[in-house]
C-alpha cells in the first residue's frame, strides 16, 4: 500500500507544481495585475467569498446567457428565412393576381372591341343609308333611277353623271 500512496503523493505534487505555474502565469499577467491593484481588486481580494459567489455566478451564468444568445441568432435567421419565404408567397400570389387582372383585362378589352366595332358598323351603315337615300331623293329629282341601298362605286357615278348629262 505504501507504494499506491507514494504514487499518489507524486501526482498530487505535479499537479501542485502545474497549478503553481498556472497562478504564476495568471498572477503576473499586466491586466490582471492591474486589476488587482484597482479598488474592486483589492475589495474582491479582501473578501474572499464574495469573490467565490461572483465567480460561481459568472461561470452559472454563461450557460442561461448563451442559450439566449442562441435563441437570439436562431430567432433573427428563422426571420429572415421567414421573411424571405413570405416574400416569396407574396410576390407569387402577386403575380398570379396580376395575370388573373390581366386575363379579364384581355376579355373586357376584345368585348369592348367588339362591341365598338359592332356600333361602328352600324352607324357606318345608317349614315350611309341616309346619305344614299338623300342621294336617291336628289337624284329622283332630277331623274336618276337610283334605289335606296345600292352601293356604288366611283365608277358608277362617272357613269351616272355622264348619263344625266
Amino acid at each position: 500500500m505504501t507504494t499506491k500512496e507514494s504514487v499518489y503523493q507524486e501526482k498530487m505534487q505535479e499537479l501542485q507544481k502545474q497549478l503553481s505555474a498556472v497562478m504564476q502565469a495568471i498572477n503576473s499577467n499586466s491586466k490582471v495585475v492591474a486589476f488587482m491593484s484597482s479598488p474592486v481588486g483589492q475589495y474582491l481580494e479582501e473578501h474572499p467569498f464574495v469573490s467565490l459567489s461572483l465567480l460561481v455566478f459568472v461561470v452559472m451564468s454563461a450557460i442561461p446567457v448563451g442559450l439566449f444568445l442562441i435563441l437570439l441568432v436562431g430567432t433573427g435567421v428563422a426571420a429572415c428565412i421567414m421573411v424571405i419565404l413570405m416574400e416569396g408567397v407574396v410576390m407569387s400570389l402577386g403575380g398570379v393576381a396580376l395575370f388573373c387582372v390581366l386575363c379579364v383585362l384581355a376579355v373586357l378589352s376584345f368585348a369592348i372591341s367588339g362591341v365598338l366595332s359592332v356600333c361602328y358598323a352600324a352607324i357606318s351603315s345608317l349614315t350611309n343609308y341616309a346619305y344614299l337615300s338623300r342621294t336617291c331623293a336628289k337624284n329622283r329629282e332630277h331623274g336618276s333611277s337610283l334605289q335606296p341601298g345600292l352601293i356604288f362605286s366611283s365608277e358608277d357615278t362617272s357613269v351616272n353623271s355622264s348619263k344625266s348629262d
